[in-house]
């Protein structure tokens, strides 16, 4: 039982399963009918399901055959109405047929002349289209051929506004044909081109300045040095206001021109070949030998290209590169004046270029730019100015490159530049040249020297003697007498004296245009002078002294000479006031050392003088030939000692009676001559001393004792025969004391008086010292024992020997009791 209820149950569920089945199928749209169907075949009761769809199909069926039968009679009525509406359909269609064939038949020539129209205002609305558009291009076209035209003939400037017009107003208004494309794809080929053109323009115009700059140079100092003698007339001539432009207002009034002057303009050639009509100059200015119209073309393309720093860039490094060639100094610059001159071109062609672009562009170059240059070209010129100059040694020439040098500076400063380093190495240039002066200056003095003949300078007429007053400031009573009369000086001291005023001169020469203070010339030229005096005729003198030749008359003169050189040197001093126009008073002003060096050269004549003497009394003393042997002197004094007497007496001879003015012969050859025979004597007196205390005399005799007396005494007699005058009483004879005394002690075998008042200022033989004695006493000690070996035997020699001994003891403790 409960098996027949649980599958009824399920028999109701599938059959309202089914038939929820049916009604989807019913009211679903066929597409979607796929998950119904689906549903089914997922379930188990296939057979059922379709009796039941055919049942329903079965029920539809009837349904519609039901509909159909109760409206069968409306539709035979309608098909029969639709018989009869086709025949007369037919017929209408008929006459349409007709009258369209009559239609067509009558249209045919309408609807060629429409053709025709349509052809006619489809070609007008064409040519209208076609004019229109060339309308647009044709501008273009003329704007591109300008454009050529304009680059052909190097005209950039106006191609590259033609450029800007072309492709910012015309060439986007016909930007969709062929041809406009390739001239929009051109265009960047086109700028690329003009900034090449306008470069090697640029290049070719900055080879030409490195080509010109020295002409550029020479013109700008040219017209420095006119502007220069210009005002210096104008400073002589105060009432001269009117004449020629200065170089300033030059400049100013080429800047007005060029701010005046468009860079765009087709005849801009440059603002440098701009001349002024009303100026007549002998030279042409610097700014009409270079057409700068390149750089200002080639700037102003650049600046529009939006490349302005690239081209800025480009110029000032290239310019570098040209100054540091510029500032190289050709190796043999030095030779030649020609050198440094075409080296100061080059620089100054450069600056005052980079000085007229500075004004004349709007920042392609500055102040700092010009400055820096400035500032490495300076230092390069300096060093290159020290190290060539060096190497000059004539006057001359560094005189000539100084003042070049003040040109050059004084024409870099008329355009701006700060040149105070140039005058500061002016300044050493000027220590180089008072050495050239100095050597030249020596060699001057040298031939002075050598040519002079040492004799007072005769005069025989009024021009001579107003010829030598001329050159030398001298004026004494001597020289009031009648012709012929002599000068006490030689011929050097007016030409020395002369000379010294010449190098005066040329130092002043130096001194001009430096911007130096009187003062400042004053303490220059005085010690350029000191140099002169102290150095270079200080030392010609003393060569001349040394000179091997050399006389003792030359010597005197030279003695003169140097006295009246010496009193000289106030005229000098008045001299260089006079060019200076600064007192000696002035407080820091330098002295002349004139008066010091005469008197050092005045006494190395007298050491001359007396060195000269001594050694002639050498080689007299050389010829000695004693006899220390000798047991007997001879009759009168040695051959050799009475020869020198004589050359003695000769030779003072010439002192007393030299030509000269009367103040001079009796003070200064007076004394020299004086001190000489002194100094001879001295030398003479010392010299026979040393020959007899030589050690090489081992044994001495009395008689060649005696001998040496006689020559003694030939040397007191000269000394009494007042040799040279002025000595008081036996001054002269005291020059051989020492000899004298210790002679008369063994002469006269004075011993018990020497030993019993040796150490008394009473004492007679106060000048014989006891060594000196002893030397002596012991050589001829020697001497007895030799020549009386037998003799000893006799009482008188054996008692000479033992006083000899005794003697030479005593003396022996006389020497020991000194020394302790």
């Amino acid at each position: 039982m409960e098996r027949g209820k649980m599958a009824e149950l399920e028999s109701l569920e599938t059959a309202a399963e089914h038939e929820r089945i049916l009604r989807e199928i019913e009211s679903t749209d066929t597409a979607c009918i796929g998950p119904t169907l689906r549903s089914v075949y997922d379930g188990e009761e296939h057979g059922r399901f379709m009796e039941k769809l055919e049942a329903r199909i079965r029920n539809h069926d009837r349904e519609i055959e039901k509909m159909c039968n109760f409206h069968y009679q409306g539709f035979v009525d309608s098909i029969t109405e639709l018989l009869k509406v086709r025949g007369e359909a037919q017929k209408l269609k008929n006459q349409v047929t007709d009258t369209n064939r009559k239609l067509q038949n009558e249209g045919k020539e309408l609807i060629v002349a429409m053709e025709e129209l349509k052809q006619c205002r489809l070609q007008q609305r064409n040519i209208s289209a076609t004019v229109d558009k060339l309308t647009l291009c044709l501008p273009v076209l003329e704007m591109y051929s300008k454009l050529r035209e304009q680059m052909k003939s190097k005209r950039h400037y106006p191609a590259l506004k033609t450029l800007e017009h072309l492709e910012h107003t015309y060439l986007p208004q016909v930007s969709h044909y062929r041809f406009c494309k390739i001239m929009v794809d051109n265009i960047p080929k086109l700028r690329e081109e003009i900034k090449e053109v306008s470069m090697s323009d640029l290049k070719d115009f900055l080879e030409s300045i490195r080509k010109h700059s020295d002409k550029i140079g020479e013109t700008a100092m040219k017209q420095a040095q006119q502007q220069r003698n210009l005002d210096n007339i104008v400073s002589q001539h105060p009432r001269i206001s009117g004449g020629k432009k200065s170089k300033k207002e030059a400049c100013a009034s080429s800047e007005l021109e060029v701010k005046n002057t468009s860079p765009m303009s087709e005849q801009d050639s440059g603002i440098l070949d701009v001349e002024d009509e009303d100026e007549d100059e002998e030279v042409p200015g610097a700014q009409d030998l270079v057409d700068f119209s390149p750089v200002y073309r080639c700037l102003h393309i650049y600046s529009v290209l939006g490349a302005r720093e690239t081209f800025e860039s480009y110029y000032r490094k290239q310019r570098r590169k040209q100054a540091r060639l510029v500032l190289q100094p050709p190796s043999n610059m030095h030779e030649t004046l020609d050198g440094y001159r075409k080296y100061f071109n080059q620089i100054v062609g450069f600056f005052v270029v980079e000085d007229h672009i500075l004004h004349t562009t709007q920042g392609l170059v500055n102040r700092a730019y010009i400055d820096e240059l400035w500032e490495m070209a300076l230092s390069k010129t300096i060093a290159a100015l020290r190290t060539h100059s060096s190497y000059c040694s004539d006057p001359s020439l560094v005189l000539d490159l100084k003042n070049l040098i003040v040109l050059f500076a004084d024409t870099l400063q008329g355009y701006g530049f700060p040149v105070n380093q140039l005058f500061d190495m002016l300044l050493e240039i000027q220590d180089q040249y008072s050495e050239t002066l100095l050597k030249k200056w020596s060699g001057v003095f040298r031939n002075i020297l050598d040519s002079d003949n040492y004799s007072p300078i005769p005069v025989t007429n009024e021009e001579v003697y107003k010829k030598i007053v001329g050159q030398f400031p001298f004026q004494d009573a001597e020289l009031e007498k009648p012709f012929p009369k002599k000068f006490p000086f030689s011929e050097f001291v007016p030409k020395v004296y002369s000379q010294i005023k010449e190098f005066i001169y040329a130092c002043l020469k130096f001194s001009e245009d430096l911007h130096l203070s009187s003062t400042e010339v004053d303490d220059m030229i005085r010690k350029s002078t000191n140099l002169l005096l102290t150095r270079t005729l200080s030392n010609c003198l003393q060569n001349v002294i040394k000179r091997k030749n050399v006389g003792l008359t030359e010597l005197v003169q030279i003695i003169i000479n140097t006295t009246h050189l010496e009193k000289s040197c106030k005229f000098l001093e008045e001299f260089i006031t006079n060019i200076t126009n600064v007192l000696p008073e002035t407080v820091h002003t330098t002295k002349l050392y004139g008066t010091t060096t005469f008197k050092d050269a005045r006494h190395a004549a007298e050491e001359e003088i007396y060195t000269n003497l001594n050694q002639k009394i050498d080689q007299f003393l050389q010829l000695a030939d004693y006899d220390w042997m000798a047991m007997e002197p001879g009759s009168k004094a040695s051959d050799y000692l009475i020869d020198l007497i004589g050359f003695l007496r000769s030779t003072f001879a010439v002192f007393t009676h030299l030509p000269g003015d009367v103040d001079v012969h009796s003070t200064m050859s007076g004394k020299v001559a004086q001190t000489a025979c002194m100094s001879a004597c001295k030398h003479l007196s010392t010299s026979l001393m040393q020959l007899l205390l030589e050690a090489e005399v081992r044994q001495l005799t009395l008689g060649a004792l005696q001998q040496f007396n006689l020559d003694v005494e030939e040397c007191e007699q000269f000394a009494r025969s007042g040799p040279v005058p002025g000595f008081q009483g036996d001054t002269l004879q005291l020059a051989f004391i020492d000899l004298r005394q210790l002679l008369d002690l063994f002469i006269q075998w004075d011993w018990s008086t020497y030993l019993a008042d040796y150490g008394q200022p009473t004492c007679k033989y106060l000048r014989v010292n006891p060594t000196t004695a002893l030397v002596l006493l012991e050589k001829m000690k020697d001497t007895s024992r030799k020549n009386n070996v037998f003799a000893q035997f006799r009482k008188n020699e054996r008692d000479k020997q033992k006083l000899i001994d005794t003697v030479a003891k005593q003396l022996r403790s006389l020497i020991n009791s000194h020394h302790s």
